[in-house]
């Protein structure tokens, strides 16, 4: 799965179809785990969350055929130079002009020799009349003298129009010769890309299809349709000057609304939007106080967008598309008129200009507002698009993010392992993270193994999701006749605790044990991670 927008405080407070459905289709799917399931396994993940391949071969016959469509006519059009609109109008105005100029000139001789004419034409008349009509000579020679005058008249005319003509041809010419000039200098431009891949399909880059299928699906695979949504985003990104965007210094205030931060179970990079940065009300002035600062925000959100895509592998088999995680926690929602008028234009933006980019987006920490902005902003959007939302209430945040984000991938404050410059777990694989399940009323513990002392200090993460439990830790000694350490006392965790970090360094053989006790009358999902760290 793919899509068309991505990430930003703003740019994606967008709404899903029947968002209540989809809680209680996460509840159903938590709570659905079986009861037996009380050994520690690997996180659940969602099944139905992968990404269309674009692989060739794995193509529908009528895909396949749009694809080849799509690539000869994207081939004809970059080989006749016409992907992007020409700046032609003003040259021919100029090319015409000259020959404007000639017409005028030749309308101004004709008017010129016009009165000449009709003088010369007049005068043998006025002489015909003073001659008395008895002398039939003289009206016969004043007669011929008028045929000879018209005929001379008549012979200039006759000689100056084709002059004019001439001239006017003599100007057309070296007109029409640029023309032809400027047509045969035209070089064709193969080197044309889209998010670093080459577009042109005799270069053949493994990218190319992966970025036209994009367009294919956003358009139901409707060949003419997404060929001309592809030509207007390559007009808009050329008029936007997008390609340079990346150096462009944009609203650097707004890097905690919207940031990358680790991959999903599927290596998709992930982006979180912090919308309830805009409840600061000086933050939000400067950043929607004027139209010139709004249209500011549009183009950091562009970028961000730019950034986020030099994260992708646009290629068969890699991670094309991104996974938007929308913090609606404290946002000032719809009330803000700039705020919504932004969000809708940076929809708009992504969805037209970025098909297909993201693989879900996920709100969590959702108000009651949110379901009104829903019917404003739902009709703006695909059914394709919506159908990639998911949404999540307050108390279902890290059980949804777990669905397709490993726990060691998902930033404490959202109940995950992942903590900012951690100096004890430095990756995902530096201690794998191991689920349990607490029945309602029941008891588990957690070992931890230090049977040898070697200088070494244990670490470990817990976390219990919604918690209301009573925990503690201690450390037990192999030696019966040692004493059991306390390391945290008994205590009663609250169900918007976070994960619990702590360490224990022992001078003899024994193992840490984690006691949790699930006095609640439902069962609960425990997360936890442990290693040992060398002494020096």
């Amino acid at each position: 799965m793919t899509v068309e927008e991505t990430q930003v405080a703003v740019a994606e407070v967008v709404a899903v179809e029947e968002p209540m459905k989809a809680v209680k289709e996460c509840e159903k799917a938590v709570e659905g785990v079986e009861e037996s399931e009380s050994k520690p396994t690997t996180v659940e993940k969602s099944c139905s969350y992968k990404e269309e391949s674009n692989f060739l071969s794995d193509l529908k016959e009528f895909e396949k055929k749009a694809l080849s469509d799509l690539k000869s006519k994207l081939e004809e059009a970059i080989l006749g130079n016409n992907i992007f609109k020409k700046d032609e109008p003003k040259k021919i105005e100029e090319k015409e002009k000259p020959v404007a100029e000639v017409e005028e000139k030749k309308e101004e001789q004709t008017e010129e020799t016009e009165p000449a004419v009709k003088t010369e034409e007049t005068e043998p008349a006025v002489k015909t009349e003073e001659i008395e009509p008895a002398v039939k000579t003289e009206e016969t020679e004043s007669a011929v003298k008028t045929e000879e005058t018209e005929s001379s008249v008549k012979t200039e005319e006759g000689e100056k129009v084709p002059e004019l003509t001439e001239e006017k041809e003599a100007v057309a010419a070296p007109v029409c010769e640029e023309e032809t000039k400027l047509e045969s200098s035209e070089v064709v431009d193969i080197d044309i890309s889209l998010w670093g891949v080459p577009l042109f399909p005799g270069k053949g880059s493994e990218g190319t299809d992966v970025v036209l299928l994009k367009f294919l699906r956003a358009r139901e695979f409707k060949v003419n349709e997404a060929f001309e949504m592809l030509k207007k985003t390559l007009q808009w990104r050329k008029e936007s000057k997008i390609d340079s965007i990346l150096d462009e210094e944009i609203c650097s205030d707004l890097s905690s609304a919207a940031y990358l931060n680790g991959v999903d179970r599927e290596g998709h990079p992930v982006c979180y939007n912090i919308f309830g940065v805009f409840d600061n009300e000086e933050l939000y002035q400067k950043t929607f106080g004027n139209e010139e600062k709004r249209g500011q925000f549009l183009r950091w959100r562009l970028q961000l967008m730019e950034k986020s895509i030099q994260k992708l592998e646009l290629r068969p088999g890699g991670a094309s598309s991104l996974l938007q995680i929308n913090d609606l926690k404290n946002s000032p929602g719809p009330i803000k008129k700039e705020l919504r008028v932004s969000t809708k234009q940076a929809v708009g933006l992504l969805q037209d200009n970025y098909p297909e980019l993201v693989a879900k987006n996920i709100f969590i920490n959702v108000p009651f507002w949110y379901y009104a902005l829903n019917a404003l902003l739902s009709p703006f959007l695909t059914q394709r698009t919506k159908s990639k939302f998911v949404v999540a209430r307050p108390a279902k945040v890290t059980e949804t993010l777990l669905k397709y984000i490993p726990a060691e991938e998902i930033p404490i404050q959202y109940g995950g392992f992942k903590r900012e410059n951690d100096t004890e777990f430095f990756s995902s694989e530096d201690g794998s993270v191991s689920e349990l399940i607490l029945k309602a009323g029941s008891t588990q513990t957690i070992e931890i193994d230090a049977a040898e002392v070697d200088n070494s200090t244990l670490v470990w993460d817990v976390s219990v999701l919604g918690w209301e439990v009573n925990y503690k830790e201690e450390f037990v000694p192999n030696d019966e006749g040692s004493y059991t350490i306390i390391v945290q006392k008994k205590k009663k965790i609250g169900a918007n605790e976070g994960p619990l970090r702590n360490t224990f360094r022992s001078n003899e053989p024994g193992k840490v044990v984690l006691t949790i006790e699930n006095t609640s009358s439902k069962k609960k999902r425990v997360l936890y991670r442990y290693k040992s760290n060398k002494c020096f």
